[in-house]
């Protein structure tokens, strides 16, 4: 196993002071992938990378990624809830990578809720 230097540790620290931020911060957007076993067997997983990527990208301080279990609507899973302060939380269903980016980057980022694969409101 190769020696890590100085450099090495100080990025981990970094990346890792992000993800808790990303996951534990306060913010008044909340992301909620629902990865309970069936949302996790139709490629929850694969949102949520998806989502982190995309949250990387965007360096944004004021929303907050949380990882939930199911919804009780295994049919439509992979599931992902936006809750935007002072608005009705969205549920989408059926999300993929694609998905993701187009929900992240239009509803989150523009607060232009996607109805084409929206659930449910509230």
């Amino acid at each position: 196993m190769a020696k890590l230097s100085i450099q090495d540790l100080k990025k981990i620290k970094e990346d890792a002071a992000k993800d808790m931020v990303i996951r534990g911060g306060k913010g008044n957007i909340k992301i909620i992938v629902h990865m309970g076993t069936c949302g996790i067997a139709a490629g929850a997983r694969e949102v949520m990378a998806t989502l982190m990527e995309e949250m990387n990208e965007a360096n944004r301080q004021d929303i907050r990624v949380v990882a939930a279990g199911c919804t009780g609507m295994c049919s439509s899973e992979p599931n992902v809830t936006v809750e935007v302060e002072g608005e009705e939380p969205i549920v989408y269903q059926q999300m993929d990578r694609n998905r993701m980016r187009q929900v992240f980057k239009r509803h989150v980022l523009k607060g232009e809720v996607q109805t084409d694969f929206a659930l449910a409101r509230g």
